[in-house]
């Protein structure tokens, strides 16, 4: 495949569903470290932007005494990896081909000339999905507390140790894995499809969605492994997104070339 994704005027063929095993999950994170070792500057640039962007989310919500939305929108951070890891599937996607002689703005150039194709649609799917989920944990906030609690919320959390914050904690964990299985199954491997092949959203979508139904076993051990790891990487200041990031980022792209078989 030639650097410039311009060159996909025709449509593509949907790839084969694979069927996969449990072993390619560790063969996915072992080839993901070994990209974010070989890039490692352009596995940190991405990073840092997960990073900087937490940062920024919970620096509004102290600004605008919104401290109490800081537990959902950290449930809901991982939603939106997805959409951070563009940059690094092209990086991998580079890698795989033998392709060596390319600087870091061939890979901000290949992710502006994605505005044209079918990602900003998927994109929208992500941030709207994840804007949802905000608000719907903002719901359950007032439902089980009531909007008193939620307007005088500051920077005690003691009200969630009382009967009615446990109980909002187990009904949202549970509305919450839901949300995140759907995305998850919507965009397991959409994104990265979306970058190598032309093809609209809505069928990148079912495909992933197909994928997930394959291998229902395999792909939900991945999603724990993507949920586990970034929630440690978030624990001390959102620091450990630095490796987080990078390296899911690329082993997902991993995981794409084991889920999907090209027919082109």
């Amino acid at each position: 495949m030639s650097d410039t994704l311009e060159q996909h005027l025709a449509p593509s063929k949907v790839p084969a569903v694979n069927t996969m095993v449990m072993g390619d999950i560790g063969y996915a994170l072992r080839e993901g470290l070994r990209d974010f070792r070989r890039r490692p500057m352009m596995g940190l640039f991405f990073g840092n932007v997960a990073v900087m962007g937490g940062w920024l989310i919970y620096l509004m919500l102290f600004l605008w005494h919104m401290e109490w939305l800081a537990i959902p929108l950290t449930f809901g951070f991982p939603l939106i990896g997805p959409f951070l890891a563009v940059g690094l599937y092209e990086v991998s996607r580079r890698l795989e081909a033998g392709q060596t002689d390319w600087r870091r703005n061939d890979i901000f150039g290949v992710i502006w000339r994605q505005r044209a194709r079918q990602l900003p649609l998927m994109s929208w799917v992500i941030i709207v999905y994840y804007l949802f989920w905000s608000f719907f944990a903002h719901m359950l906030f007032a439902l089980f507390l009531g909007p008193s609690v939620l307007m005088n919320v500051t920077s005690s959390y003691a009200y969630l140790l009382e009967p009615e914050g446990l109980r909002m904690l187990l009904v949202g964990s549970a509305f919450g894995a839901v949300f995140a299985f759907v995305l998850f199954a919507l965009t397991a491997v959409s994104l990265p499809l979306l970058l190598e092949k032309e093809l609209d959203f809505v069928t990148a979508m079912l495909t992933s969605i197909a994928v997930v139904r394959k291998n229902p076993v395999v792909m939900l051990s991945w999603a724990a492994v993507i949920a586990g790891t970034t929630f440690l990487g978030m624990l001390p200041y959102l620091l450990g997104l630095f490796i987080v990031v990078p390296v899911l980022g690329h082993a997902t792209w991993h995981i794409y070339r084991r889920a999907l078989t090209s027919i082109d």
